[in-house]
């Protein structure tokens, strides 16, 4: 018999694995959470908070905790590429162009009118803490850091798990219906014959966490400076940047620094060569940073074959391991537990049939795949970059040197070389602007009802978004009013525990509908009428353009703020047509 019985185990204590903690407790579900590590990661690691995940963030109560902390807008608007911080030779300290990032700058309006809430930056190493707070304080006792998973056993029942106590060296069992795989896929992923296909073994990327006063060389509004040099010989041999507050803008106490050592180059390994390579790479030779942590990763670009075998659901890292480029290895996480935690809940109340939780992978896995690939390409895009200043690989330092002199030479044709480095640079907004990207995915099969309607387009550069009501897709955010306070269609769901079914000005038949549903699946369905004469005011007209639906339709949004089933027009027995549509999706 197992020492401990709960509904769900969670194994990993990053990001996803908290962040799944936090969404079960706010769904009443009790859960374990082992990490096997004795705290947080003491790595920056991911920075960049999408809006995606800030509204994941926002619908369960985290978000103004992160925001007090995070990057301010004004802090994050620009991207820039230099040629080194400091340096008194011709080269040195030159801007090569900048670009608007992270809905910044000209981008902010757009940014603004489609999420309730905007992106935020806020290192890993900081983030974790105050997630496992959160996690803490919403279920005690729940979360066990220092504890180990030794091994596990998986049945038609569930899984029994066995977890050693490192700070007391014992053993104990644990029975859970549910595992969920926050591990990055060190031990359950492999354990299972779960095979991490893609690319992997690329590079081998340094990252370096130092503190040191770069006031009088960073800008307020730029939190990434990429360095490009002739000496660098390419983007990532030059090195890139990132601001790591706590102070942000040009005040910053911390930065991280990513670049590769040549494959051949002896000092690789030596930690006692970073200091002088970081005064190389940033021409600031009587730079005394205080290093924190040097770490070496490998680029890969990978995803497992399956993100269920049997009871057991993997997440995270686990599933999907990314390039850093884009930001999307930790909010992909986190939005796969918001997908993932919703549907275990549900199908542990009893509200929904165990089919539901395979749409987890139905889902998540091509979002996976888009991320994984278009994170590869952003990657590799900065060898384009190279190309377009005039750089290739096998160039001698001196013909480097001269494709940096003509680049800003007042001639002709340093205003041609100049106009077609900013024509390839602007590329890069597949990583700086990824808003369709970040917030315009969507689930073609899975917990939805299709309605056999096209998709909107999609821009294939990653930057503009196109509302839908769609089924699959996220629902548009649009302000509506009720009694005079501002509430986004968002909120409607509330955190995470009901579905909202969203109608014309007039709700007609649909409230009875919506009652009878109710009764049979033991669903919450809360209704809405948006419209001239509904309780929702649509003060701006917004809603009434993006809804896809005539006044007697109706959408149906499932608790994770994607919409579910459409209803185009009225029709003569809403209470079938919302209870055949809400069967198919809760799987029952």
């Amino acid at each position: 018999m197992a020492d401990l019985t709960v509904p769900v185990l969670v194994v990993g204590g990053g990001g996803c694995g908290l962040t799944t903690s936090i969404l079960l407790s706010s769904h009443g579900i009790q859960h374990h959470l082992v990490e096997q590590h004795s705290g947080t990661s003491p790595l920056p690691k991911a920075h960049y908070l999408n809006q995606r995940t800030m509204e994941v963030f926002r619908q369960y109560g985290l978000a103004d905790s992160i925001y007090a902390v995070g990057t301010p807008p004004k802090n994050m608007g620009r991207t820039r590429w230099v040629t080194s911080l400091g340096g008194d030779g011709e080269l040195d300290a030159r801007t090569l162009f900048t670009l608007e990032s992270f809905g910044g700058g000209g981008l902010e309006n757009k940014y603004a009118q489609d999420s309730p809430c905007l992106s935020s930056n806020y290192p890993q190493i900081r983030l974790e803490p105050l997630l496992r707070d959160h996690a803490e304080r919403r279920a005690p006792g729940a979360i066990h850091f220092n504890h180990k998973l030794m091994s596990f056993t998986l049945d038609d029942e569930g899984v029994e798990a066995t977890i050693l106590d490192q700070d007391n060296q014992r053993t104990y069992t644990v029975r859970a219906q549910y595992m969920v795989a926050a591990d990055g896929g060190k031990t359950i992923g492999p354990a299972l014959g779960v095979v991490m296909e893609g690319p992997s073994g690329i590079l081998d990327m340094v990252s370096t966490h130092f503190s040191a006063d770069l006031s009088q060389y960073w800008e307020d509004d730029v939190l990434i400076t990429w360095l490009l040099n002739p000496e660098g010989a390419g983007s990532w041999h030059s090195g890139a940047m990132a601001a790591m507050g706590p102070t942000w803008g040009k005040h910053s106490e911390e930065f991280v620094i990513h670049f590769t050592f040549r494959p051949d180059d002896p000092a690789r390994f030596d930690e006692e060569a970073i200091v002088p390579r970081l005064r190389e790479l940033l021409k600031l030779p009587n730079l005394k940073p205080k290093v924190h942590k040097v770490s070496h990763w490998i680029l890969e670009g990978v995803l497992a074959d399956r993100y269920q075998v049997g009871r057991v659901f993997l997440a995270g890292d686990a599933a999907h391991r990314h390039p850093p480029t884009t930001g999307l290895g930790l909010n992909t996480a986190i939005q796969d537990a918001h997908n993932l935690v919703w549907k275990l809940a549900a199908v542990l109340r009893g509200d929904a049939g165990p089919a539901l939780l395979e749409t987890y992978e139905s889902e998540r896995r091509p979002v996976g795949m888009r991320n994984v690939d278009w994170a590869m390409f952003t990657f590799l895009n900065h060898l384009t970059i190279d190309a377009g200043l005039g750089l290739s690989p096998d160039q001698p330092l001196e013909a480097r040197v001269q494709v940096f002199r003509d680049y800003f030479s007042d001639t002709p044709m340093g205003e041609t070389r100049r106009a077609r480095a900013f024509e390839v640079v602007n590329t890069q907004r597949t990583e700086f602007q990824a808003h369709d990207l970040e917030i315009g995915f969507s689930y073609e099969q899975g917990a939805l009802v299709p309605d056999g309607t096209q998709p909107p387009p999609r821009d294939p550069m990653g930057a503009v978004y196109h509302p839908t009501t769609r089924p699959g897709h996220r629902l548009p955010h649009v302000w509506l009013e009720r009694d005079g306070r501002r509430i986004s269609t968002h909120d409607l769901t509330g955190a995470g525990e009901r579905f909202a079914l969203i109608t014309g000005p007039t709700i007609g038949p649909w409230a009875e509908a919506a009652q009878l549903a109710e009764e049979k699946y033991r669903v919450q369905i809360v209704v809405v009428a948006v419209g001239n004469g509904g309780e929702y005011r649509d003060p701006t007209g917004t809603w009434a353009r993006v809804r896809g639906y005539e006044d007697g339709g109706a959408v149906l949004v499932r608790p994770d703020n994607h919409v579910g089933w459409r209803c185009p027009a009225g029709i003569m027995s809403p209470g079938d047509e919302l209870a055949c549509a809400l069967s198919n999706i809760v799987s029952r």
